[in-house]
C-alpha cells in the first residue's frame, strides 16, 4: 500500500487509523523487544494496519505459536489477506478488538501470553478504548505482557487502570515519534 492510500485512509477514517504513515521499522523492533518468541504459544495484534508488526510477528514466532491478528478496517484487512494467505497457525480476523472474548472462544485459546497493539487509544471512543483494555487484561495470561504504542503519554493513565506496570520507551525515528508502552499486571 502506497502513502496516499494509507494517508486515504487516514483522511477518511482518523479516529481509527491514527497516523498519517504506517509505523517505521525501528518502532517495530522496539515493539518486539519484550516478547519472548521462544516460549510465547499465543500472540494477538491488534490494528495492524499494513502489518509492519504483523510481518516481524510472523518472521519471529516459533513453530506452533498461533497469532491472531484482528483489523476492522476494510481496506487494511484485505491488504493483509492476500499479503499473508497461507500462513500456519495464523487468524485474520476482520473485526474490532473488542469482541476479543468470542474470538478466543471459538479458537479454543485459554489464555494469550503477548498483546501487540497498534490502535490509536487517544482517539478511539473512551468506551471502546476501556472495553479493548479490559479484554485485554482480563486473558493475559500471568506474567503475559501487552505491548502499544501511543504519540503522546496523555493515555498514560488509563493505560495504568488496567495494568500496574508500565515501561515506558521513546522511539524517535518514527513519524510522528512514539511512546512504546510494555504493560503487565
Amino acid at each position: 500500500m502506497d502513502f496516499l492510500s494509507f494517508f486515504k485512509q487516514y483522511a477518511t477514517k482518523p479516529r481509527t487509523v491514527g497516523a498519517i504513515l504506517p509505523s517505521s521499522k525501528y518502532l517495530a523492533r522496539k515493539m518486539m523487544a519484550p516478547v519472548d518468541f521462544a516460549h510465547a504459544r499465543y500472540i494477538v495484534e491488534y490494528g495492524p494496519g499494513t502489518g509492519v508488526f504483523t510481518e516481524q510477528l510472523l518472521a519471529n514466532r516459533q513453530k506452533g505459536t498461533t497469532l491472531i491478528v484482528f483489523e476492522s478496517n476494510a481496506e487494511f484487512y484485505h491488504l493483509l489477506k492476500q499479503k499473508y494467505p497461507h500462513e500456519a497457525d495464523f487468524h485474520l480476523i476482520h473485526d474490532s478488538a473488542e469482541n476479543l472474548e468470542q474470538h478466543l472462544t471459538s479458537l479454543n485459546i485459554p489464555r494469550i501470553d503477548y498483546i501487540v497493539s497498534g490502535l490509536p487509544f487517544a482517539s478511539l471512543p473512551q468506551q471502546v478504548s476501556f472495553e479493548i483494555l479490559r479484554l485485554t487484561q482480563k486473558h493475559l495470561q500471568q506474567g503475559g505482557t501487552f505491548i502499544t504504542f501511543q504519540y503522546t503519554l496523555l493515555k498514560k493513565d488509563l493505560i495504568g487502570n488496567y495494568f500496574s506496570k508500565i515501561e515506558i520507551e521513546k522511539e524517535l525515528r518514527n513519524v510522528p515519534p512514539a511512546y512504546v508502552f510494555s504493560c503487565s499486571v
